[in-house]
């Protein structure tokens, strides 16, 4: 009888929830809002800084425009090196940094998986950016685009020989351009087929002066880190951005995690003088953008790749076939 009701006697403070399942769930509901409050905070935090970064660059940028050498190469860099950081994403990058080789230009060639590109590879590459026509009428981004120098291009096979005319002339002027051969981007799962027509500025012809012709230098990048850990495939969709995603949402979704990492691999530069067509030059491209991406989604330790001499890539990876996705 007495342990009846000393049993009885300690049910109130259980339902009361001192110890008990009640209070643990409330106390479990509480910590869900609160971390629910530190997200929301920490994303429109971000955007904010953000936007008072990007407000008073634009004016800079500008300024820079009219000045001759390079102040506008370098401040466009440092403009998206902070524009991640602000971002709260860290990048890594493996590889050595190109230089001209006889004064030749390079073309940067990258795989893509969203918008987040841009900031990650503008903040590592000296380079003009090829864009979709489209962009350049964004509300703020096109603004922005164009003060970084973006060339932009219709993709539309009437306009293939006037806009590698264009992108000849910004390389001969000096500049560098950065191009995401694949024509959209992806969910970050796989390396798209590369279009050979973005390496139309890249082809050795007879009419060309051997020095114009740019060398191109493969780079993959891929999203590897959220909260810190590796991340696998369930997680991807995070940084990924396709389909008929918008920005703001996409931004909103990412921009509320921590330990955000992107890792940027430089491969080895590849002389369009070695491949007898602009498909053979794709297809060598493509085969070590793909093969340095598959390695950074199954979180091996990556390395530069060289590419293989003509003839064996070709024969052995037809163009088109998907990268193994992971």
């Amino acid at each position: 009888m007495s342990g009846m009701v000393g049993h009885l006697a300690r049910r109130p403070k259980l339902l009361q929830g001192g110890d008990g399942f009640d209070g643990g769930r409330l106390r479990s509901d509480e910590r869900s809002l609160a971390s629910a409050m530190a997200r929301r905070i920490r994303v429109v935090r971000r955007g904010l800084s953000i936007v008072a970064w990007t407000l008073p660059c634009m004016a800079v940028q500008s300024l820079c425009l009219i000045l001759p050498g390079r102040p506008k190469i370098a401040f466009a860099r440092l403009y998206w090196a902070i524009f991640t950081r602000l971002m709260g994403i860290r990048v890594r990058v493996i590889g050595e940094h190109p230089t001209r080789v006889d004064g030749r230009p390079i073309v940067f060639v990258s795989n893509h998986t969203s918008w987040v590109d841009i900031p990650v590879v503008g903040g590592v590459l000296d380079g003009c950016f090829v864009a979709k026509g489209e962009v350049a009428g964004w509300p703020l981004i096109g603004t922005i685009a164009r003060l970084g120098r973006t060339v932009f291009v219709s993709r539309q096979r009437v306009t293939t020989g006037k806009e590698r005319d264009v992108m000849r002339q910004v390389l001969d002027r000096g500049d560098n351009l950065i191009l995401f051969p694949e024509g959209t981007s992806s969910d970050g799962c796989r390396v798209l087929p590369f279009r050979s027509s973005f390496l139309a500025v890249a082809e050795a012809r007879r009419d060309i002066d051997p020095s114009r012709v740019p060398m191109i230098q493969p780079v993959s990048v891929v999203y590897d880190r959220l909260g810190g850990l590796p991340i696998g495939r369930a997680s991807r969709p995070v940084f990924a951005w396709y389909g008929d995603m918008d920005i703001g949402s996409h931004f909103w979704r990412l921009g509320q995690n921590l330990g955000l990492r992107a890792t940027v691999v430089l491969h080895v530069p590849i002389d369009p003088m070695r491949y007898p067509d602009r498909k053979a030059l794709t297809q060598a491209v493509w085969l070590t953008v793909a093969d340095g991406a598959a390695t950074l989604r199954q979180n091996r330790p990556p390395s530069p790749i060289a590419s293989e001499p003509y003839g064996r890539p070709a024969d052995e990876h037809p163009i088109g076939q998907p990268a193994i996705a992971v």
